[in-house]
């Protein structure tokens, strides 16, 4: 069964969530429509540009779908993918990204950034829509997750709550934010700082400040941050 027909049949059977999420029970077309019903409820955004945004750009579904079922896999998220997808505020901050994201990339910073201020407001992020972001990525919690316009995410990144992707003020050009290889996991309330690169499978440990590379495979702790050794957590799969 599909992602879209897991989540129609999770509505349908528990009429009294799909109330309170503010979604109608019915057939969605494909997951562009289901993204866009679900976007609206949850952010008051426009449900054609969602709609629209993923209808033209079908790698952006397969993103999101990659993002969707990691989020599941990596959070034991009862009900699997579609609740994850229902349920998961860093689901529904991804997604909205992505959409902004995607506009920007059209050329159509206006509307970009209208996008992302609004989901912004609803999920209580701060991405711009500039930043690129690989499949794959679990924003756990989602709650206060900042980046950068220049900051740049590889595949399979797990991100917790209050993370700030961040520039030192110092720095100009065009790379002024932090990028993050894939792999590597960083903990609650990090702060990454400036046109640094956080190496494949590294680990930032929850609440450290790093202004300088993280070497991959090397977790990291403390203000300012500092290697203590090999990094031990990784919940990455090997790709085929």
């Amino acid at each position: 069964m599909t992602l879209v027909a897991e989540t129609e049949a999770l509505l349908h059977d528990n009429p009294e969530t799909a109330a309170m999420l503010g979604v109608e029970v019915r057939r969605f077309t494909d997951f562009a429509d289901l993204a866009a019903v679900l976007l609206a409820a949850f952010a008051g955004v426009r449900a054609d540009v969602v709609r629209r945004v993923y209808t033209e750009n079908p790698d952006l579904v397969a993103f999101s779908l990659q993002d969707i079922a990691e989020t599941a896999r990596r959070n034991f998220e009862p009900g699997g993918a579609a609740a994850s997808l229902l349920f998961a505020r860093g689901v529904h901050a991804v997604i909205a990204h992505r959409v902004a994201h995607q506009l920007w990339q059209d050329g159509d910073p206006t509307l970009a950034l209208a996008v992302s201020s609004t989901f912004g407001r609803a999920f209580s992020t701060d991405i711009h829509p500039a930043a690129q972001i690989g499949p794959g990525f679990w924003l756990d919690h989602g709650v206060g997750f900042v980046a950068g316009e220049t900051c740049v995410i590889g595949q399979d990144v797990s991100i917790w709550h209050d993370v700030t992707l961040g520039s030192t003020l110092s720095e100009s050009g065009p790379k002024r934010h932090p990028t993050v290889q894939d792999g590597a996991v960083i903990g609650a309330g990090a702060v990454v700082l400036g046109n640094i690169t956080v190496g494949a499978g590294a680990n930032v440990a929850a609440g450290a400040i790093v202004v300088t590379d993280v070497a991959p495979r090397t977790v990291v702790v403390g203000v300012k941050a500092r290697p203590v050794g090999a990094a031990q957590v990784s919940f990455r799969q090997p790709r085929e």
